[in-house]
């Protein structure tokens, strides 16, 4: 009986070496797993952005047919929601919000017309927020 005991109370846990194995393989799959999210993460805000600055240009392109140009540099994408005091037969507001959205990563959208690339050019300097980048980091532009 005491043999049966004495069994009985070493079954009952885990060893220190049990424990250690179980954390290097959890450590190794976040170490493998975790990236993979991580780049996954990062493509959809891009994503994210190419649809948001899609919406933006079917607003703009709106706007132009009802008012006969392009909002100018200065009245700036605030025109969809509002009507700049030049702008005769405005019949907005040209967004689903009354508000104009900023990028995945909470910058203001850059708008300028004439666009050096096209009519305007809506564009955002992505994680980084600055010129340029790769990845999250990369623009993300009307004109491609």
């Amino acid at each position: 009986m005491r043999y049966q005991q004495r069994n009985h109370r070493h079954s009952r846990g885990f060893t220190l070496i049990e424990l250690l194995v179980v954390l290097a393989i959890i450590g190794l799959l976040a170490g493998l797993v975790g990236p993979q999210v991580m780049k996954h993460l990062g493509e959809s805000k891009t994503k994210a952005a190419r649809l948001q600055i899609e919406e933006l240009a079917s607003a703009l392109d709106m706007y132009r047919l009802d008012v006969g140009r392009y909002p100018a540099t200065d009245e700036g994408l605030q025109a969809l929601i509002e009507a700049p005091g030049s702008a005769r037969n405005w019949n907005g507001p040209y967004l689903r919000k009354k508000k104009v959205p900023v990028d995945p990563w909470n910058n203001p959208y850059h708008y300028t017309a004439p666009g050096q690339h096209g009519k305007f050019d809506v564009f955002t300097l992505g994680a980084d927020n600055s010129d340029g980048g790769e990845g999250e980091d990369s623009d993300v532009v009307s004109w491609d």
